[in-house]
Formats: C-alpha cells, structure tokens, sequence
C-alpha cells in the first residue's frame, strides 16, 4: 500500500493506494477525482515545469517560463537541463515559444511574462 495526498482539489484528501491483481483499489478520497490522480499517480506520473531561462539583456537577465503541458516525472531533470542550455536573445512576448517539442515529448517551453518585450518598448 502506498499514501498519497491528493492534488486535484483543495481538499488534498490523504488516498491509500493498493494493486489487488491487474487492477487498483483506492480509498481516502471524497471524489472519484481523487482516484483518477492516484492510479495516474502510480502508473504515468507527470508534472508541469515552470522555472526561467537566461537573457542577453541586462534589463531583464531572466525570463520566466513553463512547459505547455505535463511532461512524465522521471523527464523533468531532462527537460531542466534542455532548459537550462537557453539563452533569450529576441525581446519575446507572453506565449513566445522557447524551446518547441522539448525532447519530443509533446510540449512546448513557452514564456509565462510580457517583461521582455515590454522593456523593450520603453
């Protein structure tokens, strides 16, 4: 049996989770959203990255960013170390694409700031 506490709400409902054969049994939680989080938890975690890349510009030496969708957990320090090899070097806008399909996986690393490029129109 493994605990979780549930994310998907503000409840954060403590779940105990168990495989009984091929299939999962979850109890603890006050919705069946809860179960759906825990037997995702257990099978395909994933997660959302939001962290900044380094600029050129000394007005803005760091842009905040996320990746547009959830990535699987055992790929975040993958993707942290793609991230970290960036350097911005055109003023970008909220939603300006950094990095397209990281590492395959689907998603995006977008910018989550209009700071950039609106210190540029100053």
């Amino acid at each position: 049996m493994k605990e979780l506490t549930c994310i998907v709400c503000p409840n954060g409902c403590t779940l105990q989770v168990e495989k009984n054969g091929e299939e999962w049994k979850v109890t603890g939680g006050r919705c069946r959203r809860g179960e759906a989080f825990a037997i995702a938890e257990m099978t395909n975690p994933v997660r959302t990255i939001c962290t900044t890349v380094a600029t050129s510009f000394k007005d803005v030496p760091v842009l905040p960013v996320r990746v547009s969708g959830d990535i699987p957990k055992k790929r975040i320090f993958d993707v942290m170390e793609e991230i970290n090899k960036v350097k911005v070097t055109e003023r970008l806008g909220r939603g300006a694409v950094v990095i397209e399909n990281v590492l395959g996986l689907g998603v995006d690393v977008i910018v989550t700031s209009g700071i950039l490029a609106e210190q540029g129109q100053i």
